[in-house]
C-alpha cells in the first residue's frame, strides 16, 4: 500500500500519514497529527495540530476535527462535523487586546473504537463519546455519550442503542437487547450496554 495525498492538500512535513490512507483535495493536516493506516481524510476536512487518528478512519468532505481530539480506530466523521476545543471562546481578551495562543487552554473530544458523527454535528469539548456510538446528523453533543449510545437533538439526548453495524438494536426483554441486522445481542446493566 501507498499513502496518496492530492496536489491541493496541504500536510505538514512533521505530520505522520499511516500506510494507505488518502488525503483528498483541499485538506489540511497539521504539524505533529498522526493518521493511522487506510484513513480518507475528505475534500476541505481540517486535522489540527498533534491530532491522533486511529487506524481505518474516514473524515468526510469539510469535517473540522480540532486539536487536542483523539479518535480510536474505525471512527466515522459525517460531511461537515465538528470536534471544537476551546471551552471559552473569545477572539479578544477582557482588555479588548487580541487573544494568542497562549490566553487559553485546547480541551479535546475523545471517540472511542467504530463510532460515528453525522453530517453537521458538532461536539462541543470535552466530551467523549463512545464505542460503537452514533451521532444523529445536525445533533450538537454537550455531555458524554456511553458506548453504544444512540443520540439525537439540541442538546443531543440518548433515545436508544446501536450495534455494531449502526443499526438500531431492539429490545428484547430483561435488559437484553438484539441487533436485526447481525443477530448479535448486548446486556444493558445500569445505564451501559455491553456485548453478550
Amino acid at each position: 500500500m501507498s499513502v496518496r495525498i492530492q496536489d491541493t492538500a496541504q500536510v505538514d512535513p512533521s505530520a505522520v500519514v499511516g500506510d494507505g490512507s488518502s488525503v483528498w483535495e483541499l485538506a489540511q493536516v497539521r504539524e505533529g497529527a498522526v493518521l493511522g493506516e487506510q484513513c480518507v481524510i475528505g475534500r476541505g476536512a481540517y486535522v489540527g495540530s498533534g491530532v491522533r487518528i486511529g487506524d481505518r478512519c474516514k473524515l468526510q468532505n469539510h469535517a473540522l476535527v480540532y486539536e487536542p481530539a483523539t479518535l480510536a480506530d474505525g471512527v466515522f466523521i459525517g460531511p461537515a462535523a465538528v470536534l471544537t476545543n476551546d471551552q471559552y471562546p473569545r477572539a479578544i481578551a477582557p482588555d479588548g487586546s487580541l487573544k494568542s495562543a497562549s490566553d487559553w487552554q485546547a480541551v479535546g473530544v475523545d471517540i472511542a473504537e467504530g463510532a460515528s458523527i453525522g453530517a453537521r454535528a458538532v461536539c462541543v469539548a470535552p466530551v467523549r463519546i463512545g464505542a460503537w456510538a452514533m451521532i444523529a446528523a445536525g445533533a450538537v453533543v454537550t455531555t458524554d455519550v456511553p458506548d453504544h449510545g444512540l443520540v439525537v437533538g439540541v442538546p443531543a439526548r440518548r433515545i436508544g442503542w446501536v450495534g455494531r453495524a449502526g443499526v438500531r438494536l431492539e429490545d428484547a426483554g430483561e435488559g437484553v437487547w438484539t441487533c436485526p441486522a447481525t443477530g448479535e445481542e448486548y446486556l444493558e446493566t445500569d445505564g451501559a450496554l455491553a456485548r453478550r
